[in-house]
Order: C-alpha cells, then structure tokens, then sequence
C-alpha cells in the first residue's frame, strides 16, 4: 500500500509541478511538453537519461526499461527494471533495487549540482524506501553546460 501511496505522490508532483511557469527559457514560448493533455517530450524514450547527485554521492542511467544506479561504492551500478511514466511536466520512473522501492521523477527545470559549475536542463528527485534525495540529469539530445568532466 505504501508503494502505491509513493508512487501516486510522484505522479501527482509531475501532473502539477512546472518550474519553468510553463514556458521554455530561451524562446518564452510555451513547450510542447506544458500543455495540459500532452505528456512530458522532453526526453524521448529512446534516450538515454543520465543524472548525478550529492550529499550522498549517486548516480547512473535509464535507458529504456533499465535503470543502472552507482555510488562511489558501487561504481559499476545495480541495474534494475523500472516502468515509465510520462506526465504533464515531466517523467517517473518505478521499480525496485533489490528488495527496496526506488521511485524517480524528472522535470524540465535548470539545475546545479553545486560542485562542478555546470547547469542541467533537469532536476530529479528520487526515493529510495523511504530516503528522497535531489540531483540533475541530462541527456545527449539536452546536454549539461559547463565544463566537461577530466
């Protein structure tokens, strides 16, 4: 039940949450993705999501109907199935690392991870049972700017 309840929250957060105002910050036009009706474009499903994060240090990749999540610890990752689910401003991901429920959201909004001077076309926020923990995220088609890693 509790699963459920968390993944009904993160839905609820994409259908409402737009930080952008519904417009896109370069042109002031509306995206394509804001509309009420359309689902989230931002990020194809062909794509390959990447995202970072802080305080802890976390990472990895979804691509397609796999999420590969890394620590400094685990540096090669837990893959793991996920589904997801396009909203109105954005994407969820769900599925379970092991025997834990991981849940993540994505929204089209300028993010910073405060270390490497970069700015990302995307925050990300997700839970591990019952830890939330913020990042960003990028893809090929949205890359970061910002210098580049060594």
């Amino acid at each position: 039940m509790n699963r459920i309840l968390s993944a009904i929250a993160l839905t609820c957060a994409l259908a409402a949450c737009n930080s952008s105002g519904g417009q896109n910050s370069s042109s002031g036009n509306l995206t394509s993705d804001s509309k009420p009706g359309n689902a989230f474009g931002a990020i194809g499903e062909g794509e390959v999501l990447r995202f970072t994060g802080s305080e802890p240090f976390w990472g990895g990749t979804v691509s397609g109907d796999t999420m590969n999540y890394t620590t400094p610890e685990n540096p090669d990752g837990t893959a793991f199935a996920v589904q997801r689910f396009a909203g109105n401003n954005g994407l969820s991901f769900n599925g379970a690392m092991g025997n834990q429920p991981f849940d993540m959201a994505v929204t089209h909004a300028p993010c910073s991870d405060g270390m490497s001077d970069r700015t990302y076309p995307f925050a990300v926020t997700l839970r591990i049972s019952g830890d939330v923990r913020h990042g960003c995220g990028w893809t090929d088609a949205s890359p970061f700017e910002g210098p580049k890693a060594p």
